[in-house]
């Protein structure tokens, strides 16, 4: 390892030399801990009785080499404070595995053993710029379960054969995994790290990981992990003072504590940036993961996330150096920036002044969308804007729509829940809701559950509602939804021009009283016109085109499954054609 590098905060392999690794007929274990007094390792290849480590390198650093460990026994690591009197048993922030909680133990895990199949994915994946990307977005514990209980789980190899035919038959090309990060508390969802090495034990192994990850490339389908670089889980066995100081965290409680209770990382220091950029590149490079979507990205821009705090500006170059390496080391990862704010340059490469995230969630799409939706329809025509908002900033970065696991939860309802109006009603506009998503320019994010229309919020301890595909409504809509997939899948026009000005143009955004909206979709050879009625009301919209002569519907949100795309060729005269658009309605037209 490059020592300096790891000071400076310049590497992306600090995990090849910290952890536990397979030398000779034993293990060699090294970690970082230089406030420490003395280190010694305890584990099962000692009785759990300390074997001293001695300092290296400078002395920052701690060793030793153990005859007999192999993989698959645990491992701690007895620190003991300056004094060298109190001690407690840690952890390996750079181990490979862990055990289940309540348990807290590495595990020592052979990084090589398992051979990936997936070369020619590997070769021929893109970060998706010019291309269609839809992503399903699940927890693993809770999209199917082997039995009732909360902690009845498929291990990773297992719910492939489950969940990629799925995947395939419902028109996704992506799955994006909420983290899989080790983490102590299950109602964290993963977003409380204690092990950002380690793949979570309460799904199987590292190499079981790795198979599942093969298996979906194998079938065509990428994966993205969610990655939480901005903090950890205050547990006393991880990260927080990990050598009886402040060596990740801050010192400050001002600023070292998140709005979750969690520990914020220090990232002014070189040996924190070189931690997390490596475990960025860790999951990328051996577990063959496409992309990484980084959480709470605002709260590293942002003191606290609060931008009257002012830039942290330690944080951002950390973030611009990490992506920039990464892009160096993987050209066609996706990198993917979950940020509410209006910081500039989220997208623009790092050589050009920004961030160098691939993509943006466009929170204000989300958060402007839904609630027009919630309001009653008398009340739309005030909130007529608030749908055309997005395209007044679109282009500022490369956005992606998402509609993610945050907007099922925590007393917000359901996605279905929150359509205003009765349950009939309900099912109408979000057909059409989904319709304007997937015409909206930006990549998809449509979390487990939302396509059969899931009545109730999304709880992690329960599978997914599957019975309600026994009520004609829920099944009529997941066959909608299969079918609108494909059609994003299919047609250039709904994403090849995605961030080019081009590729997108109103017809008319000037409806208020009828809450009609009108927009065309465009690529080099494809045209689609999208035409929205998100009233209570039949309305009367003339559609009017330049250059076109003939147009038929691809699809109607009204029209019953089997219809759909049905239509044949229809004249369209140059001073358009009257459309009769039921209420709650919107309607694909293929142009020519």
């Amino acid at each position: 390892m490059d020592h300096y590098g790891f000071y400076t905060g310049k590497i992306f392999d600090a995990y090849e030399y910290l952890g536990a690794h397979i030398e000779g007929t034993g293990i060699t274990f090294r970690t970082f801990a230089p406030a420490a007094g003395r280190v010694s390792l305890i584990g099962e290849f000692n009785g759990w009785q300390e074997t001293p480590m001695d300092r290296v390198h400078d002395g920052n650093f701690w060793a030793c080499h153990v005859d007999g460990a192999k993989p698959g026994m645990m491992y701690k690591y007895r620190i003991y404070d300056r004094d060298g009197n109190y001690f407690i048993d840690h952890c390996d922030p750079y181990g490979f595995g862990m055990e289940l909680r309540p348990n807290s133990a590495s595990i020592i895990r052979d990084l090589y053993a398992y051979q990936f199949s997936d070369g020619d994915w590997m070769r021929g994946r893109s970060d998706c710029k010019n291309k269609p990307l839809n992503i399903y977005e699940i927890h693993f514990g809770s999209f199917r379960k082997p039995g009732p209980e909360a902690d009845d789980w498929y291990n990773y190899e297992e719910l492939a054969p489950i969940l990629l035919p799925y995947l395939k038959e419902n028109g996704y090309n992506c799955v994006e995994v909420m983290p899989l990060t080790e983490y102590p508390c299950d109602e964290s969802w993963g977003y409380q790290v204690t092990g950002f090495y380690s793949p979570t034990a309460r799904y199987g192994t590292a190499d079981q990981l790795k198979a599942f990850i093969d298996a979906c490339h194998q079938n065509g389908i990428g994966v993205i992990m969610d990655f939480v670089p901005v903090h950890f889980a205050v547990d006393g066995y991880a990260l927080a003072k990990y050598d009886g100081t402040n060596l990740y965290e801050y010192p400050n409680s001002a600023v070292g504590e998140s709005e979750w209770g969690s520990c914020n990382f220090m990232h002014s220091r070189g040996e924190v940036r070189s931690f997390l950029q490596s475990a960025a590149n860790y999951w990328l490079k051996e577990y063959h993961f496409d992309g990484l979507r980084m959480d709470a990205i605002s709260r590293a821009i942002y003191w606290q996330g609060d931008p009257a705090r002012g830039v942290n500006g330690s944080a951002v170059e950390f973030l611009k150096y990490m992506n920039q390496g990464l892009k160096e080391l993987h050209p066609s990862a996706i990198l993917a920036a979950e940020d509410s704010t209006a910081f500039p340059g989220v997208t623009t490469p790092v050589d050009q002044g920004g961030l160098g995230f691939d993509y943006k969630w466009d929170m204000g799409w989300m958060n402007d969308t839904l609630n027009y939706f919630r309001t009653p329809p008398e009340g739309r025509p005030e909130a007529y804007h608030k749908l055309t908002f997005s395209m007044m900033y679109y282009y500022d970065a490369d956005h992606l729509l998402p509609l993610s696991h945050d907007e099922t939860v925590h007393g917000k309802a359901s996605v279905f829940q929150k359509m205003a109006g009765e349950y009939d009603e309900k099912h109408a506009q979000i057909k059409a809701f989904y319709m304007y998503m997937y015409a909206h320019p930006g990549k998809k994010l449509n979390f487990m559950g939302n396509e059969l229309a899931h009545v109730r919020e999304w709880d992690e301890k329960r599978e997914q509602d599957w019975d309600l595909l026994k009520y004609p409504l829920h099944d009529n809509f997941h066959r909608f939804m299969e079918n609108l997939n494909r059609i994003y899948l299919d047609h250039p026009a709904l994403w090849a021009r995605d961030y080019d000005r081009k590729g997108f143009q109103w017809i008319d955004c000037h409806q208020e009283d009828k809450c009609v909206y009108a927009f065309e979709r465009m690529s080099g050879k494809e045209r689609l016109a999208a035409v929205f009625n998100f009233s209570d009301q039949e309305q009367t919209f003339r559609m009017k085109l330049e250059n076109a002569k003939k147009y038929h519907v691809l699809l109607d949100s009204n029209a019953p499954y089997q219809e759909t795309g049905a239509t044949g060729d229809m004249p369209l005269p140059t001073e358009g054609v009257e459309l009769a658009l039921k209420p709650y309605t919107a309607v694909y037209y293929f142009v020519e």
